[in-house]
């Protein structure tokens, strides 16, 4: 069990240097928790204006997570991706050809651009501190995305996509890349890694591939990648499967992990939450355990924690309450953890 009293609240411009410390030690791929302090200062400010009222297409919320005082994981939300630069997939599909004169019917797996999931949510970035993973600090960490998104339903559309980062090998090599982006950007993985993000996706625009690949043209170690997730990320993989999320044939462009697709509306965390209001504070050791928000924008708060029911109205543990800043009188919204 994860240390009672850690919350996940809305990043602040207090947090760059815990954040950067995150990053470093996140590793490659991580696009939306950068190494750098400048970006993640850009970060930082693009977050405040998206929670003032400013979310344009491509805006970025992230949140933190929080014990004794200190930062140790993150996540975001972007409530719509597109819009300038748009959004790039390589879709998975087949093309069966038939020759008559030959008798021979041949199929091949291709893979085409597509911006099919412009205009949809995005969560991304989770990354937690390694000392707290099996302690549920991840599991926490990605459900009070989806409770913030149930808070503030109005700010996203139907759809929510996770790309989950893509096969690469113990030293960093990226088949995938080292078999096709390379060919078009001419740049290093770490250099692409890089300026993916923002205005850096006009080059993708730019020189990436305006044709459908042929799978059976790239070598054996970059075919198998396809869909592949990077060995990091399996229990990414069974969290977003567990939530609702499902793979509908997309893949990143440059490292082929597969994106994760789900309708918000029935996403657990949203489907199954309720609200419910605080009758008192007080112990809860037989009741059930929940994951719980309160508050909304820059005051949001998450945690877990036991409850019990006193009727139609809930009796809060005092270590949730805390966490939550909530009071009799107030109401949370909460779901099974």
């Amino acid at each position: 069990m994860i240390t009672p009293g850690v919350v996940i609240r809305p990043a602040a411009a207090s947090d760059l240097e815990a954040l950067h410390a995150l990053a470093l030690s996140a590793g490659l791929g991580m696009t939306n928790l950068p190494p750098c302090r400048e970006r993640l200062g850009g970060l930082l400010a693009n977050s405040a204006a998206a929670l003032n009222g400013d979310r344009k297409a491509g805006s970025q919320i992230l949140l933190v997570m929080e014990a004794a005082g200190e930062v140790v994981g993150t996540g975001c939300i972007f409530p719509s991706v597109g819009g300038d630069w748009p959004f790039y997939s390589y879709r998975i599909g087949r093309l069966r050809q038939t020759s008559q004169a030959l008798g021979k019917v041949v199929e091949n797996t291709i893979l085409t651009p597509v911006n099919d999931y412009d205009g949809s949510a995005e969560v991304g970035g989770l990354f937690v501190r390694p000392g707290l993973r099996g302690l549920a600090g991840g599991r926490l960490m990605a459900r009070s995305r989806y409770l913030f998104m149930a808070e503030h339903r109005d700010w996203f559309g139907d759809r929510v996509v996770s790309e989950l980062r893509g096969f690469q090998e113990d030293d960093g090599r990226c088949p995938f890349w080292e078999a096709v982006g390379r060919k078009f950007y001419g740049l290093e993985f770490k250099e692409a890694d890089r300026i993916s993000v923002g205005a850096g996706k006009q080059v993708i625009a730019d020189l990436g591939p305006k044709y459908p690949i042929y799978l059976n043209l790239l070598p054996p170690d970059a075919v198998q990648s396809v869909g592949k997730f990077h060995p990091d990320g399996s229990r990414a993989h069974a969290l977003l499967t567990e939530e609702g999320f499902r793979f509908e044939g997309c893949i990143d462009i440059f490292d082929a992990g597969p994106t994760m697709v789900a309708d918000i509306d029935s996403l657990r965390a949203v489907r199954d939450s309720r609200i419910t209001r605080v009758a008192e504070v007080g112990p809860c050791e037989d009741g059930p355990e929940v994951l719980a928000c309160h508050g909304a924008v820059e005051s949001f708060r998450a945690s877990r924690g036991q409850v019990q029911w006193t009727g139609e109205e809930l009796r809060v543990s005092p270590e949730l309450a805390q966490a939550l800043k909530v009071q009799p009188g107030d109401t949370i919204r909460h779901v099974e953890f």
